[in-house]
Protein backbone atom coordinates (compact mmCIF):
# COMPACT_ATOMS: atom_id res chain seq x y z
CA UNK A 1 0.00 0.00 0.00
CA UNK A 2 1.08 3.68 -0.29
CA UNK A 3 2.14 4.18 2.75
CA UNK A 4 4.73 1.53 2.96
CA UNK A 5 6.81 3.53 -0.08
CA UNK A 6 7.17 6.23 2.86
CA UNK A 7 10.04 5.90 4.67
CA UNK A 8 8.39 6.47 8.52
CA UNK A 9 11.42 5.83 11.38
CA UNK A 10 9.97 2.80 13.94
CA UNK A 11 8.51 3.87 16.97
CA UNK A 12 7.94 7.71 15.47
CA UNK A 13 6.72 9.59 18.46
CA UNK A 14 7.19 13.22 17.30
CA UNK A 15 5.03 14.31 14.39
CA UNK A 16 7.58 17.51 14.01
CA UNK A 17 10.06 14.89 13.48
CA UNK A 18 10.82 15.60 9.50
CA UNK A 19 10.59 12.40 7.53
CA UNK A 20 12.92 12.17 4.39
CA UNK A 21 11.40 10.91 1.70
CA UNK A 22 13.26 10.70 -1.50
CA UNK A 23 11.57 12.27 -4.55
CA UNK A 24 11.37 8.94 -6.33
CA UNK A 25 9.14 8.25 -2.92
CA UNK A 26 7.23 11.24 -3.19
CA UNK A 27 6.14 10.48 -6.47
CA UNK A 28 5.00 7.04 -5.51
CA UNK A 29 3.34 8.97 -2.71
CA UNK A 30 1.51 11.30 -4.81
CA UNK A 31 0.14 8.39 -7.24
CA UNK A 32 -2.59 7.08 -5.10
CA UNK A 33 -5.14 9.46 -4.63
CA UNK A 34 8.60 28.67 15.06
CA UNK A 35 11.80 27.37 13.41
CA UNK A 36 12.88 24.44 10.95
CA UNK A 37 15.27 22.08 11.69
CA UNK A 38 15.57 20.13 8.09
CA UNK A 39 18.21 16.54 7.99
CA UNK A 40 19.75 16.67 4.67
CA UNK A 41 17.49 14.04 2.56
CA UNK A 42 18.84 11.16 0.58
CA UNK A 43 19.99 11.66 -2.47
CA UNK A 44 16.81 12.17 -5.38
CA UNK A 45 17.41 9.89 -7.73
CA UNK A 46 16.04 10.98 -11.45
CA UNK A 47 12.66 12.31 -12.15
CA UNK A 48 10.22 9.06 -13.14
CA UNK A 49 9.97 8.99 -16.92
CA UNK A 50 6.50 7.56 -18.98
CA UNK A 51 7.36 4.75 -19.19
CA UNK A 52 8.32 4.20 -15.08
CA UNK A 53 5.12 6.07 -14.35
CA UNK A 54 2.96 3.20 -16.69
CA UNK A 55 4.77 0.51 -15.41
CA UNK A 56 3.56 1.56 -11.87
CA UNK A 57 0.04 2.05 -12.91
CA UNK A 58 -0.27 -1.12 -14.45
CA UNK A 59 1.03 -2.49 -10.94
CA UNK A 60 -1.50 -0.36 -9.07
CA UNK A 61 -4.11 -0.29 -10.68
CA UNK A 62 -5.57 -3.67 -10.01
CA UNK A 63 -5.24 -2.36 -6.69
CA UNK A 64 -7.36 1.37 -6.84
CA UNK A 65 -9.68 2.54 -8.55
CA UNK A 66 -10.35 6.52 -7.95
CA UNK A 67 -8.55 5.94 -5.36
CA UNK A 68 -10.61 3.67 -3.14
CA UNK A 69 -9.55 0.06 -2.52
CA UNK A 70 -11.42 -2.87 -4.68
CA UNK A 71 -12.06 -5.80 -3.08
CA UNK A 72 -10.54 -4.18 -0.28
CA UNK A 73 -11.13 -6.49 2.74
CA UNK A 74 -8.40 -7.31 4.96
CA UNK A 75 -7.87 -10.11 7.15
CA UNK A 76 -9.56 -8.87 10.11
CA UNK A 77 -12.64 -9.23 11.93
CA UNK A 78 -13.58 -5.80 11.75
CA UNK A 79 -12.47 -5.73 8.18
CA UNK A 80 -14.84 -8.52 7.09
CA UNK A 81 -18.14 -7.22 8.16
CA UNK A 82 -20.53 -6.39 5.63
CA UNK A 83 -23.39 -3.80 7.01
CA UNK A 84 -26.22 -4.64 4.66
CA UNK A 85 -29.41 -3.25 5.73
CA UNK A 86 -27.96 -2.91 9.40
CA UNK A 87 -28.55 0.64 10.74
CA UNK A 88 -25.48 2.20 10.73
CA UNK A 89 -24.85 4.79 13.42
CA UNK A 90 -23.33 8.25 12.57
CA UNK A 91 -21.29 10.58 14.64
CA UNK A 92 -20.83 14.50 13.26
CA UNK A 93 -17.78 16.57 14.46
CA UNK A 94 -18.26 20.43 13.57
CA UNK A 95 -21.69 21.17 12.83
CA UNK A 96 -21.25 24.31 10.28
CA UNK A 97 -22.54 23.96 6.91
CA UNK A 98 -20.51 21.76 5.28
CA UNK A 99 -20.36 19.56 8.39
CA UNK A 100 -25.08 20.27 8.56
CA UNK A 101 -24.74 19.25 5.00
CA UNK A 102 -22.19 16.13 5.12
CA UNK A 103 -24.86 14.83 7.71
CA UNK A 104 -27.44 14.96 5.39
CA UNK A 105 -26.01 13.39 2.50
CA UNK A 106 -24.81 10.53 4.92
CA UNK A 107 -28.51 10.22 5.70
CA UNK A 108 -30.13 10.25 2.37
CA UNK A 109 -28.24 6.99 1.26
CA UNK A 110 -29.66 3.45 0.59
CA UNK A 111 -29.72 1.37 3.60
CA UNK A 112 -31.08 2.62 7.01
CA UNK A 113 -28.84 5.51 9.11
CA UNK A 114 -28.86 7.31 12.40
CA UNK A 115 -27.23 10.13 13.74
CA UNK A 116 -26.70 9.36 17.36
CA UNK A 117 -24.26 12.27 19.00
CA UNK A 118 -23.09 15.61 17.45
CA UNK A 119 -20.02 17.98 18.42
CA UNK A 120 -19.30 21.89 18.47
CA UNK A 121 -17.17 24.50 19.48
CA UNK A 122 -20.47 26.39 19.76
CA UNK A 123 -23.83 25.71 20.86
CA UNK A 124 -25.46 27.81 18.35
CA UNK A 125 -23.95 25.82 15.46
CA UNK A 126 -25.18 22.46 16.94
CA UNK A 127 -28.52 23.98 17.53
CA UNK A 128 -28.62 25.21 13.81
CA UNK A 129 -27.17 22.15 12.35
CA UNK A 130 -30.55 20.24 14.46
CA UNK A 131 -32.77 22.67 13.03
CA UNK A 132 -31.72 22.24 9.67
CA UNK A 133 -31.44 18.20 9.26
CA UNK A 134 -35.26 18.42 11.05
CA UNK A 135 -36.44 20.84 7.75
CA UNK A 136 -34.90 18.55 5.44
CA UNK A 137 -36.88 15.77 6.80
CA UNK A 138 -34.21 13.60 8.71
CA UNK A 139 -35.90 14.10 11.92
CA UNK A 140 -36.81 10.22 11.93
CA UNK A 141 -33.22 9.61 11.56
CA UNK A 142 -32.12 11.30 14.57
CA UNK A 143 -31.74 8.96 17.47
CA UNK A 144 -34.07 9.74 20.29
CA UNK A 145 -31.35 10.07 22.64
CA UNK A 146 -28.72 12.10 20.43
CA UNK A 147 -26.09 13.07 22.55
CA UNK A 148 -24.86 16.92 21.64
CA UNK A 149 -22.09 18.10 22.89
CA UNK A 150 -20.18 21.36 23.19
CA UNK A 151 -16.91 22.77 23.40
CA UNK A 152 -13.24 21.76 22.21
CA UNK A 153 -13.19 18.56 23.72
CA UNK A 154 -16.64 17.94 22.75
CA UNK A 155 -15.67 15.26 19.90
CA UNK A 156 -14.41 12.64 22.51
CA UNK A 157 -17.78 12.33 23.46
CA UNK A 158 -19.15 11.57 20.22
CA UNK A 159 -16.46 9.19 20.02
CA UNK A 160 -17.25 7.64 23.00
CA UNK A 161 -20.71 6.63 21.35
CA UNK A 162 -21.31 3.62 20.00
CA UNK A 163 -21.28 5.32 16.29
CA UNK A 164 -19.94 3.36 13.05
CA UNK A 165 -18.74 5.91 11.24
CA UNK A 166 -18.09 9.80 12.36
CA UNK A 167 -17.41 12.74 9.93
CA UNK A 168 -15.33 15.18 10.49
CA UNK A 169 -16.23 18.88 9.47
CA UNK A 170 -14.27 21.53 12.08
CA UNK A 171 -11.75 23.58 10.94
CA UNK A 172 -8.94 21.61 8.92
CA UNK A 173 -6.19 22.42 12.08
CA UNK A 174 -8.25 20.10 13.97
CA UNK A 175 -8.09 17.37 11.17
CA UNK A 176 -5.00 15.59 12.32
CA UNK A 177 -5.99 15.68 15.98
CA UNK A 178 -9.42 14.12 15.46
CA UNK A 179 -8.66 12.00 13.13
CA UNK A 180 -6.09 10.03 15.30
CA UNK A 181 -8.70 10.22 18.19
CA UNK A 182 -11.39 8.60 15.51
CA UNK A 183 -8.93 5.49 13.99
CA UNK A 184 -8.09 5.01 17.71
CA UNK A 185 -11.54 4.93 18.82
CA UNK A 186 -12.06 2.14 15.79
CA UNK A 187 -14.28 4.28 13.77
CA UNK A 188 -14.90 4.55 10.17
CA UNK A 189 -14.26 7.81 9.02
CA UNK A 190 -15.40 10.25 6.74
CA UNK A 191 -12.47 13.47 6.47
CA UNK A 192 -13.68 16.30 5.48
CA UNK A 193 -10.94 18.23 3.14
CA UNK A 194 -8.00 19.62 3.68
CA UNK A 195 -7.13 17.36 6.21
CA UNK A 196 -4.23 19.21 8.03
CA UNK A 197 -3.06 22.99 7.54
CA UNK A 198 0.74 22.37 8.18
CA UNK A 199 3.02 19.41 7.15
CA UNK A 200 3.63 17.89 10.86
CA UNK A 201 -0.36 17.79 10.45
CA UNK A 202 0.20 15.77 7.31
CA UNK A 203 2.83 13.47 8.96
CA UNK A 204 0.54 12.97 11.38
CA UNK A 205 -2.49 11.71 9.32
CA UNK A 206 -0.76 9.82 7.52
CA UNK A 207 0.41 7.92 10.16
CA UNK A 208 -2.75 7.27 11.39
CA UNK A 209 -4.37 6.42 8.09
CA UNK A 210 -1.72 3.50 8.40
CA UNK A 211 -3.29 2.55 11.46
CA UNK A 212 -6.62 2.37 9.76
CA UNK A 213 -5.84 0.65 7.22
CA UNK A 214 -4.29 -1.89 9.99
CA UNK A 215 -7.44 -1.87 11.22
CA UNK A 216 -9.59 -2.63 8.28
CA UNK A 217 -11.09 0.97 8.62
CA UNK A 218 -12.91 3.27 6.08
CA UNK A 219 -11.49 6.31 5.47
CA UNK A 220 -12.99 8.65 2.81
CA UNK A 221 -11.92 12.45 2.03
CA UNK A 222 -14.43 15.20 0.93
CA UNK A 223 -12.79 15.50 -2.92
CA UNK A 224 -15.49 14.70 -4.33
CA UNK A 225 -14.50 15.13 -8.09
CA UNK A 226 -13.49 11.98 -7.91
CA UNK A 227 -17.04 10.82 -7.29
CA UNK A 228 -18.39 12.59 -10.26
CA UNK A 229 -18.95 10.72 -13.57
CA UNK A 230 -18.27 13.36 -15.95
CA UNK A 231 -14.89 13.78 -13.77
CA UNK A 232 -13.87 10.18 -14.54
CA UNK A 233 -14.67 10.06 -17.71
CA UNK A 234 -12.94 12.76 -18.74
CA UNK A 235 -9.94 12.00 -16.62
CA UNK A 236 -9.97 8.87 -18.28
CA UNK A 237 -10.48 9.84 -21.63
CA UNK A 238 -7.23 12.48 -21.05
CA UNK A 239 -4.99 9.54 -19.60
CA UNK A 240 -5.91 7.45 -22.39
CA UNK A 241 -3.91 9.90 -24.75
CA UNK A 242 -7.34 11.94 -26.04
CA UNK A 243 -5.23 14.85 -26.36
CA UNK A 244 -1.86 13.73 -26.70
CA UNK A 245 0.86 14.12 -23.89
CA UNK A 246 -0.08 16.16 -21.14
CA UNK A 247 2.12 19.70 -21.36
CA UNK A 248 0.26 21.68 -18.37
CA UNK A 249 -2.59 22.27 -16.77
CA UNK A 250 -4.47 25.17 -15.51
CA UNK A 251 -6.70 25.71 -12.14
CA UNK A 252 -8.45 28.07 -10.80
CA UNK A 253 -10.57 28.94 -7.54
CA UNK A 254 -10.98 32.76 -8.37
CA UNK A 255 -14.16 34.04 -6.40
CA UNK A 256 -15.30 37.53 -4.37
CA UNK A 257 -14.66 38.11 -0.54
CA UNK A 258 -15.74 35.67 2.17
CA UNK A 259 -17.49 35.87 5.29
CA UNK A 260 -15.89 37.81 8.64
CA UNK A 261 -17.46 37.86 11.97
CA UNK A 262 -17.90 40.41 14.81
CA UNK A 263 -16.34 40.08 18.25
CA UNK A 264 -19.49 39.98 20.70
CA UNK A 265 -18.81 41.35 24.20
CA UNK A 266 -16.69 38.85 26.59
CA UNK A 267 -15.33 37.29 23.55
CA UNK A 268 -11.54 35.32 23.89
CA UNK A 269 -9.22 35.77 21.21
CA UNK A 270 -9.19 32.24 20.84
CA UNK A 271 -13.06 32.04 20.59
CA UNK A 272 -12.62 34.81 18.18
CA UNK A 273 -10.41 33.06 16.01
CA UNK A 274 -12.50 29.55 16.02
CA UNK A 275 -15.37 31.54 14.79
CA UNK A 276 -13.21 33.09 12.07
CA UNK A 277 -11.51 30.33 11.17
CA UNK A 278 -10.72 30.77 7.61
CA UNK A 279 -9.14 33.95 8.25
CA UNK A 280 -6.49 32.17 10.03
CA UNK A 281 -3.70 30.01 8.90
CA UNK A 282 -3.46 27.43 11.64
CA UNK A 283 -7.13 26.82 11.65
CA UNK A 284 -7.68 27.23 7.56
CA UNK A 285 -4.60 26.74 5.66
CA UNK A 286 -5.27 29.87 3.89
CA UNK A 287 -7.69 30.03 1.28
CA UNK A 288 -5.32 28.17 -1.45
CA UNK A 289 -5.35 25.01 0.60
CA UNK A 290 -9.09 25.82 2.29
CA UNK A 291 -10.68 25.60 -1.74
CA UNK A 292 -8.43 25.71 -3.89
CA UNK A 293 -6.98 21.56 -3.25
CA UNK A 294 -10.05 20.89 -5.16
CA UNK A 295 -8.42 22.28 -8.59
CA UNK A 296 -5.08 21.26 -7.52
CA UNK A 297 -5.83 17.54 -6.61
CA UNK A 298 -7.63 17.71 -10.16
CA UNK A 299 -4.27 17.99 -11.56
CA UNK A 300 -2.65 15.56 -8.94
CA UNK A 301 -5.13 12.98 -10.03
CA UNK A 302 -4.73 13.93 -13.77
CA UNK A 303 -0.93 13.40 -13.64
CA UNK A 304 -0.33 10.56 -11.21
CA UNK A 305 1.85 12.64 -9.26
CA UNK A 306 2.05 16.00 -7.58
CA UNK A 307 4.64 18.72 -7.46
CA UNK A 308 8.16 18.05 -6.90
CA UNK A 309 9.02 22.21 -7.24
CA UNK A 310 6.99 25.24 -6.90
CA UNK A 311 7.47 29.12 -6.76
CA UNK A 312 4.81 31.57 -6.73
CA UNK A 313 4.04 35.33 -5.50
CA UNK A 314 0.23 36.44 -3.45
CA UNK A 315 -0.72 38.94 -1.10
CA UNK A 316 -3.74 40.81 0.11
CA UNK A 317 -5.23 44.22 -1.00
CA UNK A 318 -6.72 44.72 2.40
CA UNK A 319 -3.33 45.17 4.73
CA UNK A 320 -4.97 46.79 7.62
CA UNK A 321 -5.06 43.23 9.01
CA UNK A 322 -7.73 43.55 11.38
CA UNK A 323 -9.78 40.42 10.26
CA UNK A 324 -6.77 37.56 10.01
CA UNK A 325 -3.16 36.96 8.25
CA UNK A 326 -4.54 35.08 5.05
CA UNK A 327 -3.82 36.19 1.76
CA UNK A 328 -6.44 36.90 -0.54
CA UNK A 329 -4.70 36.15 -3.75
CA UNK A 330 -1.88 33.42 -4.65
CA UNK A 331 -0.58 32.79 -8.16
CA UNK A 332 1.75 29.48 -8.23
CA UNK A 333 3.72 27.97 -10.75
CA UNK A 334 4.30 23.79 -9.55
CA UNK A 335 6.24 21.30 -11.80
CA UNK A 336 5.75 17.69 -11.72
CA UNK A 337 8.13 15.27 -11.80
CA UNK A 338 8.29 14.67 -16.19
CA UNK A 339 8.41 18.63 -16.33
CA UNK A 340 4.69 19.52 -16.80
CA UNK A 341 4.00 22.46 -14.99
CA UNK A 342 0.64 23.05 -13.51
CA UNK A 343 -0.83 26.79 -13.57
CA UNK A 344 -2.87 28.08 -10.42
CA UNK A 345 -4.78 30.31 -10.08
CA UNK A 346 -7.06 31.42 -6.17
CA UNK A 347 -8.57 34.83 -5.33
CA UNK A 348 -11.29 35.98 -3.09
CA UNK A 349 -11.68 39.81 -4.24
CA UNK A 350 -15.02 41.03 -5.52
CA UNK A 351 -15.43 42.73 -9.10
CA UNK A 352 -12.65 40.42 -10.73
CA UNK A 353 -12.05 37.53 -13.18
CA UNK A 354 -13.71 34.73 -11.68
CA UNK A 355 -13.41 30.84 -12.21
CA UNK A 356 -13.17 27.89 -10.57
CA UNK A 357 -12.30 25.52 -13.18
CA UNK A 358 -9.54 23.05 -14.33
CA UNK A 359 -7.85 22.66 -17.58
CA UNK A 360 -5.14 20.28 -19.24
CA UNK A 361 -3.43 21.15 -22.58
CA UNK A 362 -1.43 18.69 -24.14
CA UNK A 363 0.43 17.94 -28.14
CA UNK A 364 -2.91 16.81 -29.47
CA UNK A 365 -5.59 19.31 -28.02
CA UNK A 366 -7.06 20.60 -24.31
CA UNK A 367 -9.40 20.47 -22.58
CA UNK A 368 -11.83 21.98 -20.14
CA UNK A 369 -12.00 19.31 -17.29
CA UNK A 370 -14.59 21.01 -15.07
CA UNK A 371 -16.67 20.72 -17.87
CA UNK A 372 -16.16 17.80 -19.46
CA UNK A 373 -15.35 18.77 -22.82
CA UNK A 374 -12.16 18.15 -25.13
CA UNK A 375 -11.04 19.92 -28.28
CA UNK A 376 -8.56 19.36 -31.42
CA UNK A 377 -5.29 21.47 -32.23
CA UNK A 378 -8.35 23.45 -33.97
CA UNK A 379 -10.46 24.58 -31.03
CA UNK A 380 -12.86 21.91 -32.85
CA UNK A 381 -14.97 20.40 -30.08
CA UNK A 382 -14.58 16.48 -30.39
CA UNK A 383 -16.10 15.23 -26.53
CA UNK A 384 -18.41 16.02 -23.90
CA UNK A 385 -18.38 14.35 -20.89
CA UNK A 386 -21.95 12.34 -19.53
CA UNK A 387 -23.54 14.69 -17.07
CA UNK A 388 -22.19 14.28 -13.34
CA UNK A 389 -24.00 13.41 -10.41
CA UNK A 390 -23.46 15.88 -7.34
CA UNK A 391 -20.23 15.24 -5.71
CA UNK A 392 -21.37 16.46 -2.49
CA UNK A 393 -23.72 13.96 -2.11
CA UNK A 394 -22.61 10.71 -4.52
CA UNK A 395 -19.35 10.98 -2.43
CA UNK A 396 -21.58 9.42 0.86
CA UNK A 397 -23.95 7.02 -1.78
CA UNK A 398 -20.10 5.41 -2.94
CA UNK A 399 -18.83 5.21 0.65
CA UNK A 400 -21.77 4.22 2.45
CA UNK A 401 -22.55 1.05 -0.51
CA UNK A 402 -19.08 -0.05 -0.13
CA UNK A 403 -19.46 -0.18 3.81
CA UNK A 404 -22.77 -1.73 3.20
CA UNK A 405 -21.22 -4.66 0.82
CA UNK A 406 -17.79 -5.50 3.16
CA UNK A 407 -15.40 -2.72 1.48
CA UNK A 408 -12.65 -0.59 3.00
CA UNK A 409 -12.27 2.45 0.41
CA UNK A 410 -9.34 4.61 1.89
CA UNK A 411 -8.66 7.93 0.02
CA UNK A 412 -6.66 9.14 3.13
CA UNK A 413 -3.05 9.00 1.10
CA UNK A 414 -4.52 10.85 -1.57
CA UNK A 415 -6.14 13.43 0.47
CA UNK A 416 -3.15 13.95 2.35
CA UNK A 417 -1.42 14.67 -0.97
CA UNK A 418 -3.28 16.63 -2.30
CA UNK A 419 -3.19 18.85 0.59
CA UNK A 420 0.28 18.78 1.14
CA UNK A 421 0.18 20.29 -2.58
CA UNK A 422 -1.77 23.24 -1.73
CA UNK A 423 -0.05 23.76 1.60
CA UNK A 424 3.14 23.77 -0.52
CA UNK A 425 1.68 26.73 -2.81
CA UNK A 426 1.02 28.60 0.42
CA UNK A 427 4.87 28.04 1.91
CA UNK A 428 6.10 29.39 -1.78
CA UNK A 429 3.85 32.27 -1.76
CA UNK A 430 4.24 33.42 1.51
CA UNK A 431 8.45 33.13 1.77
CA UNK A 432 8.52 34.29 -1.61
CA UNK A 433 11.36 31.29 -2.82
CA UNK A 434 11.40 28.08 -5.05
CA UNK A 435 10.71 25.04 -2.65
CA UNK A 436 10.98 21.62 -3.63
CA UNK A 437 8.52 18.86 -2.48
CA UNK A 438 11.54 17.52 0.41
CA UNK A 439 11.86 21.23 1.74
CA UNK A 440 8.04 21.75 2.47
CA UNK A 441 7.00 18.02 3.46
CA UNK A 442 9.97 17.82 5.96
CA UNK A 443 9.27 20.96 7.52
CA UNK A 444 8.76 21.31 10.93
CA UNK A 445 6.70 24.56 11.56
CA UNK A 446 4.14 23.90 13.27
CA UNK A 447 1.14 26.14 13.31
CA UNK A 448 -0.76 25.35 16.38
CA UNK A 449 -0.80 22.84 19.81
CA UNK A 450 -4.13 21.46 18.88
CA UNK A 451 -3.92 19.12 21.73
CA UNK A 452 -2.98 21.78 24.49
CA UNK A 453 -5.94 23.35 23.20
CA UNK A 454 -8.91 23.19 25.75
CA UNK A 455 -10.82 25.68 26.48
CA UNK A 456 -11.91 29.31 24.75
CA UNK A 457 -9.38 30.52 28.32
CA UNK A 458 -6.08 29.29 26.56
CA UNK A 459 -3.83 31.57 24.23
CA UNK A 460 -4.37 31.83 20.81
CA UNK A 461 -1.87 30.55 18.91
CA UNK A 462 -1.59 33.92 16.76
CA UNK A 463 -1.36 36.82 18.48
CA UNK A 464 -3.05 40.20 17.37
CA UNK A 465 -0.26 43.31 17.59
CA UNK A 466 -0.21 46.10 20.02
CA UNK A 467 -2.48 47.73 17.50
CA UNK A 468 -5.16 44.79 17.34
CA UNK A 469 -4.44 43.85 13.71
CA UNK A 470 -2.62 40.99 12.73
CA UNK A 471 0.80 40.29 11.13
CA UNK A 472 0.79 39.25 7.49
CA UNK A 473 4.00 36.89 5.94
CA UNK A 474 5.76 39.10 4.06
CA UNK A 475 7.87 37.52 1.01
CA UNK A 476 11.34 38.03 1.14
CA UNK A 477 11.51 38.38 4.91
CA UNK A 478 12.01 36.03 8.22
CA UNK A 479 10.98 32.72 6.81
CA UNK A 480 11.13 31.16 10.40
CA UNK A 481 7.68 30.73 10.65
CA UNK A 482 7.17 29.49 7.03
CA UNK A 483 9.70 26.65 6.15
Amino acid sequence: MLADYLPLRPNVGDFNEPLLPTLENAYLFGNVRNDMTVEKSVPAPAPPTSETRRSFLKTTSALFAGGTLVGGQLPLARAAHAYGSDVIKLGLIGCGGRGTGAAGEAMSTEGPTKLVAIADAFESRSSTCLGQLKKKNYAKQLDDNLKISVGLDAYKDVLDSDCDLVILATPPGFRPLHFEAAINAGKNVFAEKPVATDAPGIRRFLETNKVAKEKGLTVQVGLQRHHQTDYRETIKMLKDGAIGEILFTRVYWNTGAIWTRGRTEGMTELEYQIHNWYHFNWLSGDHICEQHIHNLDVSNWLMDAHPIEVNGQGGRRDLDGYSGEIYDHHFVEYTYPNGAKMFSQCRQIPGCFGSVSEFAHGTKGWCQIDKGLIYDEKNNEKWKAPKGENGHANEHVDMFAAIRKGEIPNEGDYGATSTMTAIMGRMATYSGKKLSWDDCFNSRVSLADFDSLKSYQDPAPVQPLENGKYAIPMPGGDTSKIL
